[in-house]
C-alpha cells in the first residue's frame, strides 16, 4: 500500500467527514507563514481528540507541546463553558503565532497558554497545587515522554485520559538499538507505562497524511 493511497484515503474520509472551517484554515496558514515545523495533528486526529474530549465529559484538559495551536483550538473547542486548557510551550515563535491563533478563534478565555521550558513549568503547576486535569495530550519532545507522564501524573485523576502522540516513529520503536533519542524516548516511555500498574495503555498504528505514526492511550485507574 502506498503513501499515495494513504494521503488518498485521509482526503476521501476529510471531504465527508469533517466540517469546513475557514478560522482552522487560517491557523494551519498562519503557521506556515511563520516558518513553523509541519508537525501539527492531522486534521483527522484533531476532530478525534475533540470528540474524545466530549466523550469523555473533560472540562480540564492539560496539553504539552503547543506548536501553532491547531490541537488546543480543537481540543477547547469541545470543552464545556466552564471548561479550561492550558498548554504548554517552549518556544516563543510558536508560542506567538498560537496566541494570535487562539484570538482569532475566540477562545482567549478558555485556553492559558504557559510559556517556558515544560518540565519546570509542570514542576511550578504541581508545587502550586494545580487542580486535577480530566484529559491530558502529549505532544512535545520525546526525550521527555517520561517525564511529562510522571509529572502528569501528579496532576490526574482517576479516570483522566493521556494521549501521547508520535510513538511509532515510522516504525522505528521497534530498533533496540537505535541511537535516535526521540525513539529512545519512546521506548523508555512504553517500558515505564508497562510497568506502571495505576494505568491501561494500549498503542494505535496510524497512516495518512502525516505518514506512518502512531499514539497510545493511556487510562488512569488509580493514583
Amino acid at each position: 500500500m502506498s503513501e499515495k493511497t494513504w494521503f488518498a484515503v485521509d482526503d476521501y474520509f476529510n471531504e465527508k467527514l469533517l466540517e469546513k472551517d475557514t478560522i482552522l484554515d487560517d491557523v494551519l496558514n498562519a503557521a506556515k507563514i511563520a516558518e513553523l515545523p509541519p508537525i501539527a495533528v492531522s486534521k483527522s486526529f484533531g476532530k478525534y481528540l475533540a470528540m474524545m474530549v466530549q466523550i469523555s465529559g473533560s472540562k480540564r484538559i492539560l496539553e504539552i507541546g503547543t506548536l501553532g495551536g491547531y490541537s488546543a483550538i480543537m481540543m477547547a473547542r469541545a470543552l464545556p463553558d466552564d471548561g479550561q486548557l492550558i498548554t504548554l510551550e517552549h518556544e516563543p515563535a510558536c508560542a506567538n503565532v498560537a496566541k494570535e491563533n487562539f484570538a482569532k478563534a475566540g477562545l482567549l478565555n478558555k485556553i492559558d497558554l504557559r510559556l517556558g521550558e515544560a518540565n519546570d513549568t509542570l514542576d511550578k503547576m504541581i508545587e502550586a497545587g494545580e487542580a486535577p486535569f480530566d484529559f491530558v495530550f502529549i505532544d512535545a519532545d520525546k526525550q521527555n515522554n517520561s517525564n511529562y507522564f510522571n509529572r502528569a501524573m501528579k496532576m490526574a485523576n482517576i479516570g483522566t485520559i493521556i494521549i501521547t502522540d508520535n510513538v511509532v516513529r515510522d516504525g522505528e520503536v521497534i530498533d533496540a538499538d537505535t541511537e535516535d533519542e526521540m525513539v529512545i524516548g519512546v521506548r523508555n516511555f512504553t517500558d515505564l507505562i508497562a510497568k506502571d500498574s495505576r494505568v491501561t495503555s494500549t498503542a494505535l498504528q496510524t497512516v495518512g497524511d502525516k505518514g506512518y505514526d502512531g499514539y497510545m492511550l493511556t487510562l488512569v485507574n488509580s493514583l
